[in-house]
């Protein structure tokens, strides 16, 4: 069997991936989301439990066996080295996890929704095109104080951890340009492009 075309999907928070995510589903890719891989060996009872207990405390661990995910956050943003440590033990669970996916797909193109494939050549070494969806930070920031009710110096705080703009689309193939002002109809046009394109050579 061929196997199918892999495309890392990335973006930073408010930026619309997994919109795109979404309707890049509804034109027949097999979508495999890293972030729910990772909700999953994080949930109570996951392979990475027992690990993030050993590494960081009980504190971190909630009443249900699961990550407290605020908590964790907060210390994470806090402490550079923590933020290693957990990715350490999630990212190998979790590339592990879609490498399985991967192989059993009978899809044409899988689409990996991967949040950190700019900050990690282990993601990026496992896509065949790098697809971003890009927006102004300001746009960025809007978009999540609306939707997650933060203030602004949280969503700042989150958008300074991650890939700048620029790195972003350094890396990119393909860029899906969804910034402040285009409605679903455009973007959908701009996501059915692409997808058509997507076996043609890269420029």
């Amino acid at each position: 069997m061929t196997r199918p075309l892999r495309i890392g999907l990335t973006g930073g928070i408010g930026s619309g991936k997994s919109t795109v995510a979404a309707m890049l589903a509804e034109l027949g890719a097999e979508v495999i989301d890293a972030d729910a891989i990772a909700r999953g060996v994080t949930a109570s009872g996951g392979a990475a439990i027992e690990a993030i207990r050993q590494a960081f405390g009980p504190q971190v661990i909630d009443d249900h066996g699961a990550l407290d995910r605020a908590r964790m956050r907060a210390l994470v943003f806090a402490d550079p080295q923590a933020r290693a440590r957990l990715e350490a033990i999630v990212h190998p669970l979790v590339r592990a996890e879609i490498d399985r996916r991967v192989a059993a797909s009978a899809a044409d193109t899988v689409v990996l929704d991967l949040p950190l494939l700019v900050e990690s050549a282990a993601w990026r070494q496992r896509c065949d095109q790098v697809w971003v969806v890009d927006c102004a930070p300001e746009t960025q920031i809007e978009r999540v104080m609306a939707r997650n009710g933060w203030p602004r110096e949280q969503v700042q705080a989150v958008l300074a951890a991650q890939a700048d703009r620029a790195t972003r689309l350094a890396a990119a193939d393909v860029v899906i340009d969804n910034d402040a002002g285009t409605d679903l109809a455009t973007l959908r046009g701009r996501v059915a492009r692409a997808w058509a394109a997507r076996r043609m050579p890269l420029s």
